[in-house]
């Protein structure tokens, strides 16, 4: 498998964690969505993903996009360990709390969405950072609560072994820290956070573990 990859994206984080957490192996191919104008919109790139995004995994004739249809496909394809819980209550748990994440805290600070703040709206940084810290802390807050309310809440996101949810939480939580966003009202979230963390399978996937964030 190839793995197209951008060492910061969050999307591209959360298949790599998926990844490393079935013990799959794959080669590394780095797309830089900052040198170059954006490697993402050379025409070689957007001929493999039109929507000129990161990741992108080809898996022989097949070329998959978007995060969280990856990761499931990974998880249908090779299902040890699982990545969804075996019960259709908890699975809708797991894929709510990834989602909350993917769907609606992820998109609102996006490199395309800061750029665009930026650039065509022209948002001096502190305004746009103002931007980004709102809406990651307001969306993390919430998962706090899911998470220290529920009783299926254990080590990780959902018992005792990583899930979806963790894959997706353990970017948003790196890219919250490196923008200053305050966690000190998520204790939950920071606590899975370190467990995630501890996990060869985490680490190994973590930004500055990559070969193109140097």
């Amino acid at each position: 498998m190839q793995l197209y990859s951008y060492f910061r994206s969050s999307a591209a984080y959360r298949v790599r964690i998926a990844l490393n957490l079935k013990g799959l192996p794959y080669e590394y191919v780095p797309v830089h969505l900052v040198k170059d104008g954006g490697q993402q919109l050379k025409p070689e790139y957007t001929r493999l993903n039109p929507q000129a995004l990161v990741p992108t995994l080809v898996d022989g004739d097949a070329v998959l996009t978007q995060s969280m249809a990856i990761i499931e496909y990974l998880d249908e394809t090779h299902p040890q360990p699982p990545l969804l819980p075996d019960t259709p209550i908890a699975r809708a748990r797991v894929r709510a709390l990834a989602q909350g994440i993917a769907c609606d805290i992820h998109p609102l600070n996006n490199l395309r969405v800061l750029r665009y703040l930026k650039r065509e709206l022209d948002l001096p940084d502190q305004a746009r950072d103002t931007w980004y810290r709102h809406w990651v802390e307001s969306g993390l807050l919430a998962l706090e609560r899911m998470l220290a309310d529920s009783p299926d809440t254990g080590a990780f996101c959902h018992g005792d072994a990583p899930t979806l949810a963790d894959a997706c939480l353990v970017p948003q939580v790196y890219n919250a820290r490196r923008l200053d966003c305050d966690l000190s009202a998520m204790p939950t979230i920071v606590r899975i956070d370190a467990a995630c963390l501890a996990l060869p399978a985490f680490a190994q996937a973590a930004p500055d573990a990559q070969p193109d964030a140097a």
